[in-house]
């Protein structure tokens, strides 16, 4: 067995088909023996493939625009997605089954005050024609402490990703009324990204093998199943929780059994940064992905 070193930026189910490709042994199958890690708080993991510490790292093309606008060019490349969508839900503290996103403006919503989850946050309000400004934002920190500001009492709705909503909803503290990733559609979301050399190994095509077959399995198999395997990864969450998380992804098409990182996706994404304001000028394609090792 090889050792290959994966590091999350973040660790939710969200990233469970990074994490199914450990879980339901498909690494162990092509000959890898992965070892994996989560990046400290407030640093990327981009860090870790530029000292040799991991192999592969979970990350997203905002990872890409964001070097890019600083004039410089990226040390990795994103080369096989992981999320075609947003992956975050808002849950309610009341129940609302008639739940529309008007309902956001004037209220307190604890959520993450910058990066990614608040750029597409603010295109979802966009797309749904609700004035971003008069939401009162709430801004504790990263998700753990998000979770517990509103466990605390803190807000009238939250955004999180999953498990997180789902257990949050087990413990009666709160109702999902929306996932952000159907308001705003089809994107790059999260991505895998490694460094240029290491895309032309055997094991990054060793590890392209197990991964393809791992986003066939997460579209096939039932939640149930898929959840037992990953349990061990989540000591804390509910094994019903995770299940019902992992069934409303697959339901949800985020992830969608093709790898590459689709052109149409990458525009979508573009398009997000730019609403924002937050892209220098509209960067190519080649410039911050590649085509899957081995054609995947």
């Amino acid at each position: 067995m090889e050792r290959i070193n994966i590091q999350f930026t973040l660790f939710s189910a969200f990233y469970s088909p990074l994490i199914s490709a450990m879980s339901g042994g498909f690494l162990k199958a092509e000959g890898l023996d992965p070892e994996w890690s989560v990046a400290a708080p407030g640093v990327t993991a981009i860090a870790a493939l530029e000292d040799g510490s991991a192999h592969v790292v979970q990350s997203a093309l905002s990872q890409g625009l964001t070097t890019l606008n600083k004039g410089e060019t990226p040390t990795a490349v994103h080369f096989a997605q992981i999320n075609e969508m947003d992956g975050f839900f808002l849950t309610a503290r009341k129940s609302d089954p008639e739940f529309t996103w008007n309902r956001l403006e004037g209220a307190e919503v604890v959520a993450f005050g910058g990066g990614q989850p608040l750029a597409m946050f603010k295109y979802a309000c966009h797309k749904a024609g609700i004035d971003f400004a008069k939401i009162k934002l709430i801004t504790p920190g990263g998700a753990a402490a998000i979770d517990a500001a509103f466990r605390a009492g803190q807000g009238d709705y939250v955004q999180q990703q999953g498990p997180f909503p789902q257990q949050l909803q087990a413990d009666g503290l709160g109702h999902i009324v929306a996932q952000v990733g159907r308001q705003i559609g089809p994107c790059g979301f999260s991505s895998l990204a490694a460094r240029p050399d290491w895309l032309k190994t055997d094991m990054a095509r060793a590890f392209m093998r197990a991964y393809a077959r791992t986003r066939r399995y997460m579209n096939e198999t039932p939640a149930a199943e898929i959840a037992r395997a990953e349990k061990p990864y989540f000591p804390d969450i509910d094994e019903a929780v995770l299940t019902d998380c992992i069934a409303t992804y697959q339901q949800l098409g985020c992830w969608t059994p093709h790898a590459e990182i689709t052109q149409q996706a990458f525009e979508a994404t573009l398009d997000i940064y730019a609403y924002n304001g937050l892209l220098k000028e509209r960067y190519r394609y080649d410039q911050v992905c590649a085509a899957p090792p081995g054609g995947a």
